[in-house]
């Protein structure tokens, strides 16, 4: 990670942890907003932004659908890194599915953090809304990205679906909070967990969170009735990652999704939705996971499983 600008360690997938071994995840630093003019310089043709992202992680495959959703594509540019991580964090390759190397100036995403602020200290994230001009940072936090393809720029795409629908907004934040506590992070805190007790209560946490789930999806299309959100975007990136690579490397496997009747069907549902099905990489996801040494350290990746949505990836 970085200290004060200088790369100080190997990368860890341990952030931090608490007294009793639970994983706990770095709070984002940059949380710029797009007003007007970056708006109208976009609407005149002007590409000053880029989206880094890694095709292995959720919470850059969340902004990678809504881009896609809203058609915004042409205007947000993206850098895909390779999805083994590195002593040194995400690097630019020229893994199949990534950007070539000869195709971005850097070397390593430590590099935009510490262009940002030479005494940034913290892990290199993605994703990444980067300024090309001003060389900087202007947010790495995914929720916050939502918000600027969702708000910011619907002058821009004028799109009718809306990610989070005023009549929703509450019982969303409720919904929302809870499946990323027991189950977005909840995979990550049973994977990294430092003591038994610590994985025991985040295996307990992620299977009664899907269990509530799949009695909730049992009436109903969406996580919010019949209509598409924010939320069902949250969770499909969780859903996508589970069965190839969270039910073996990160010991989450009393049973699969494909095991569940009602979240295997939302699953299949969602997943041939083009914006779903063109951003979800298995095979950058199974690398990434795998190459993780501290839970792989063969760096062995198994080649299955073969599951039946496979068919309706771009």
């Amino acid at each position: 990670m970085l200290i004060n600008g200088q790369w100080q360690k190997k990368w860890d997938p341990v952030q931090k942890q608490d007294k009793e071994g639970r994983f706990i995840r770095q709070t984002s630093s940059f949380r710029q907003r797009l007003d007007a003019t970056s708006v109208l310089r976009l609407k005149n043709g002007e590409r000053p932004y880029t989206l880094y992202v890694a095709l292995i992680c959720p919470w850059a495959t969340r902004v990678l659908i809504a881009r896609s959703l809203f058609g915004l594509e042409e205007y947000l540019p993206v850098k895909i890194v390779a999805p083994a991580l590195t002593d040194y964090g995400w690097q630019f390759t020229d893994f199949p599915g990534a950007t070539p190397k000869d195709e971005v100036e850097f070397h390593y995403m430590h590099e935009l953090y510490t262009l940002s602020d030479p005494s940034f200290t913290g892990r290199a994230t993605v994703p990444v809304l980067w300024d090309n001009e001003n060389r900087c940072i202007v947010n790495n936090e995914s929720a916050d990205l939502l918000k600027i393809l969702n708000d910011d720029l619907r002058e821009l795409h004028q799109h009718p679906f809306q990610l989070r629908p005023q009549s929703l907004v509450a019982e969303m934040d409720t919904l929302d909070e809870r499946i990323y506590r027991k189950l977005n992070n909840g995979v990550y805190q049973a994977g990294f967990a430092q003591s038994q007790t610590a994985y025991d209560e985040a295996y307990a946490n992620i299977f009664s969170m899907l269990d509530e789930l799949e009695e909730r999806l049992a009436h109903q299309r969406y996580l919010l009735g019949e209509q598409l959100t924010e939320s069902d975007i949250r969770l499909f990136v969780t859903l996508a990652r589970f069965d190839v690579a969270y039910y073996g490397i990160f010991k989450a496997n009393r049973q699969q999704i494909s095991d569940f009747t009602h979240l295997n069907r939302y699953f299949h549902d969602l997943i041939q939705i083009d914006a779903f099905a063109k951003n979800t990489n298995i095979e950058h996801i199974k690398t990434g996971y795998y190459s993780i040494k501290a839970l792989n350290p063969t760096q062995i990746i198994p080649k299955g499983p073969h599951l039946d949505w496979f068919k309706y990836l771009k």
